[in-house]
């Protein structure tokens, strides 16, 4: 019996990675496409914005608005896949939905916070770049709910389909509007093409639920007169736990960005964003695949496992990572300067684009380590922590598992 579980972990696990990696391959992969040809006809100041800039804001407005409904929603016990009338699914929907008006009072502050902040105006084109970005998170925010029901689901391959259709849609909208060098400015620009990105996750969604899955409209969006407040409570509970908890975690996983964006020069802004765009490749096309594979499949088991297979698989994990690591540190720094000439040009190459791309290399196998041990972590103690994890409590709960298995 236990043998007939381990191959079926084994098969999910292998399953789930190989879409997750084709969705990070296909998402990352075609941006660096086009990111190369981009950079060349981008100032330091303009690729500043695309990079850092924006990217900050889009990342903080969806990471507030949707991370905690997403890690919670992945540990609900009912299951929808055996519900036939599709009532389960109608009890993830209406805490999922509830992510929607957070991200609209999240997206408004952020707003106002950044017209407030660098004294903005409507007429003003990075103004109304700034608007144009809300409105392509609010977009996302309105399909998060149809890909909270999907990743419950294992619809692993819309998933991949959805997010490569709508990356390969916004770098097309940039090229052409950059390329075609009407009158729009370049921060409009780069509004514009992360609004194609938020429309096509939104109509892939929706219309795969719509018209391509038995669910009706009618569990899609359950809220009903005098029904709205029945929901599932301890479920919303872990979602505002982990909402709170993705405040911590915004700080420590942006923290960065923020600190260029307040004190540093465009400059330096731009070569962060270049940098952390091409040497993330093998962290965000590797790694980050590996840890949502195995979040997905083992989150709703940990506490069922022995621990003796916990450590087998952080084991397994930890060698496979670090294998992976090491090639990076090994070749990685000897090529730094040649591979940014090849793809950028002598611009970027011949400033501090290049060392910055060597120490980094040192950085992708400790990042991929630490990446992979939260996510161990926080599978194995979120319960007994009560959805807050920080350091010294996760190291008294390890201490006290080892002393008891001694």
């Amino acid at each position: 019996m236990q043998t007939s579980s381990n191959n079926g972990d084994r098969t999910n696990l292998s399953r789930t990675f190989k879409y997750l990696m084709a969705t990070q391959f296909l998402s990352r992969g075609i941006p660096f496409i086009f990111n190369s040809w981009i950079v060349r006809h981008l100032t330091e100041a303009d690729y500043a914005i695309y990079a850092v800039q924006f990217h900050l804001f889009v990342t903080c407005v969806l990471f507030l608005s949707r991370e905690g409904f997403r890690r919670a929603c992945m540990r609900a016990e009912f299951k929808c896949e055996d519900d036939t009338n599709g009532e389960n699914a109608a009890k993830l929907m209406k805490v999922a939905w509830l992510s929607l008006p957070l991200g609209m009072v999240v997206t408004a502050i952020a707003c106002t916070t950044i017209f407030w902040w660098q004294e903005l105006t409507f007429s003003s084109s990075y103004g109304q770049a700034i608007l144009i970005n809300g409105f392509a998170c609010l977009l996302e925010l309105l399909a998060e709910p149809l890909y909270i029901l999907a990743q419950y689901l294992f619809c692993l391959k819309l998933r991949m389909v959805v997010e490569s259709t709508a990356t390969l849609a916004r770098c097309l909208t940039t090229y052409a509007l950059i390329a075609r060098k009407g009158g729009l400015q370049n921060a409009v620009v780069f509004g514009l093409s992360q609004a194609s990105y938020g429309g096509c996750i939104f109509l892939g969604y929706w219309g795969y639920f719509l018209f391509l899955h038995g669910l009706r409209g009618s569990q899609l969006f359950p809220f009903r007169a005098g029904d709205i407040m029945r929901y599932d409570k301890p479920l919303f509970k872990m979602c505002t736990l982990f909402t709170l908890q993705s405040f911590q975690k915004l700080v420590l996983q942006e923290g960065e960005k923020m600190v260029l964006v307040w004190f540093d020069t465009p400059y330096n802004q731009a070569v962060y964003g270049l940098i952390d765009k091409l040497g993330s490749l093998v962290v965000r096309m590797v790694f980050l695949p590996f840890e949502e594979s195995s979040y997905v499949t083992f989150a709703r088991s940990a506490s069922e496992e022995s621990v003796d297979r916990r450590k087998l698989r952080l084991t397994e994990a930890l060698k496979l990572v670090l294998l992976i690591g090491l090639i990076v540190v090994a070749f990685g720094p000897s090529y730094s300067y040649s591979l940014i000439r090849l793809l950028y040009g002598h611009k970027w190459s011949d400033g501090e684009a290049s060392p910055a791309l060597k120490y980094y290399c040192l950085y992708v196998m400790l990042l991929a380590m630490n990446g992979f041990i939260l996510v161990f972590i926080s599978k194995l103690f979120a319960l007994r922590l009560g959805g807050i994890d920080n350091f010294w409590s996760c190291h008294s709960h390890i201490r006290k598992d080892i002393s008891r298995q001694r």
